[in-house]
């Protein structure tokens, strides 16, 4: 069963590498989101990430499209709210047998997650500027 996960509490990123790890998997790989201070130049005190109501049904059907294309077990878990430089804001696993084959699934899920999956983010600039992504 796959772990997908939309949420305002931090990331637990023990939760996410369970729900993947197995006995035939001989590489769990996991990708961390983090928020950086800068983007565009521009430097970033921080940052509220804003979602649709059924954001979570998106990131459930992701995770269920790439197991099946894949044979792969996924999770993710994407953070919403205030984030602070530094937070977690996505948190990905996949487990395969051989360390190419999980690298290549997570790469693919987290594209997949950033491209079709609606949450967007306001940035808030040092300048007392800000902006929103991904609308």
């Amino acid at each position: 069963m796959s772990y997908a996960l939309i949420t305002e509490e931090p990331i637990d990123e023990a939760a996410v590498r369970t729900a993947v790890q197995s006995d035939t998997a001989g590489a769990v790989v996991l990708f961390h989101g983090i928020i950086r201070n800068h983007d565009g130049g521009q430097p970033v005190n921080s940052l509220d990430y804003s979602h649709h109501p059924q954001a979570q049904e998106f990131l459930e059907k992701i995770i269920a499209e790439e197991e099946e294309r894949t044979g792969l077990k996924l999770s993710a878990v994407h953070r919403v709210g205030p984030l602070k430089i530094g937070d977690a804001a996505l948190v990905a696993a996949s487990a395969a047998a051989h360390r190419k084959e999980a690298f290549d699934a997570i790469e693919n899920l987290v594209e997949r997650i950033k491209a079709e999956v609606p949450i967007w983010k306001k940035q808030h600039f040092t300048s007392g500027s800000s902006e929103w992504v991904g609308l």
